[in-house]
């Protein structure tokens, strides 16, 4: 387990393509069965003076150097025993979720036939947005207090920002979790290459989750996705001509791939775009590489940036 997902697991309180590629790996899928540990019901319906059990039976969640004060005060906050029960209230029976994540690694299993079934934990962590689900191997932890519904009184959260807290975003996030432990790091540092990296992300929802919508997979409104698809042309023209796609320069991430209210071109169209224009440009690159090129899913994974574009044959819609 690398280093910094151990890390995020010990500081826990804390549709459209459907077609299997023809060289995709046809071994044999058995059903999967998920143990999904209910961690959230567990620490907050433990009485304060059985903390040590707790302890003992799930050492991962209490990082050495935080003294018992700090979760018996956890336990008993009022605040905190707010969110637990809203928690509750929305994920009092979780069989329907797993009966989802079970299907969901029987896909991942199908193209990926070494991943190991993990142990699912639910959890309460810390509201952290950038890791709602944490895959690690053997483990996949779900932090639930990230799917009460966007208008939750809790969420002091920007609207684009909370417009994806809500649980049909809960396979979206391990897919894409799963993806980025399978994509290896780029040592390509160009826009390009940012782009086809999260494209590839999206890409392994198309296939994992052959049921869900574009604009599920990627976390947009069904407007946001239509302004991708009518404005494609123009985006990659600006692209093109102001030589961005080769650019190393950090800020293009924020402006075309970082969660945002809206896409930053510098023009006035910037307040009608959503942001991460330039996921949805890698998506569609990676989609026309596939497309093109008999490939399988985890060959995908640690093709190169360069090459996807080369043989992507890629050209925007009109």
């Amino acid at each position: 387990m690398k280093t910094c997902v151990i890390f995020l697991v010990l500081s826990f309180f804390f549709l459209s393509c459907n077609t299997k590629n023809k060289t995709e790996n046809s071994t044999e899928v058995f059903p999967v069965v998920l143990e999904v540990i209910r961690f959230d019901k567990i620490f907050f319906e433990t009485e304060p003076q059985d903390l040590v059990k707790v302890k003992k039976e799930f050492p991962f969640f209490f990082p050495a150097g935080n003294d018992d004060a700090v979760w018996l005060e956890k336990m008993q906050n009022p605040l905190w025993r707010e969110l637990y029960t809203e928690v509750q209230k929305k994920f009092s029976n979780f069989d329907s979720y797993k009966a989802q994540l079970e299907t969901t690694f029987q896909n991942i299993q199908h193209y990926f036939p070494k991943t190991k079934t993990p142990k699912v934990y639910t959890v309460i962590s810390e509201m952290d947005y950038n890791n709602k689900v944490i895959y690690a191997d053997s483990l996949l932890i779900i932090s639930l207090e990230m799917y009460l519904g966007k208008e939750h009184k809790f969420y002091q959260f920007p609207n684009y920002i909370k417009q994806n807290f809500e649980d049909q975003q809960l396979l979206p996030d391990v897919v894409e979790s799963f993806a980025k432990s399978q994509i290896p790091p780029s040592k390509e540092k160009s826009f390009l290459a940012a782009m086809i990296y999260v494209g590839k992300e999206l890409y392994s929802k198309d296939r994992l989750l052959p049921d869900y919508k574009d604009s599920d997979k990627i976390g947009y409104t069904p407007q946001q996705l239509q302004w991708c698809e009518e404005n494609e042309s123009y985006m990659w023209r600006y692209f093109i001509e102001d030589q961005l796609l080769y650019n190393d320069d950090p800020k293009l991430i924020p402006r075309f791939i970082s969660p945002a209210p809206f896409s930053k071109f510098y023009l006035e169209i910037d307040n009608e775009s959503p942001g991460r224009v330039g996921t949805w440009i890698g998506w569609q690159i990676v989609r026309s590489y596939m497309k093109n090129n008999e490939v399988s899913l985890p060959q995908l994974m640690h093709t190169s940036a360069k090459e996807i574009f080369e043989k992507s044959k890629y050209k925007p819609k009109k």
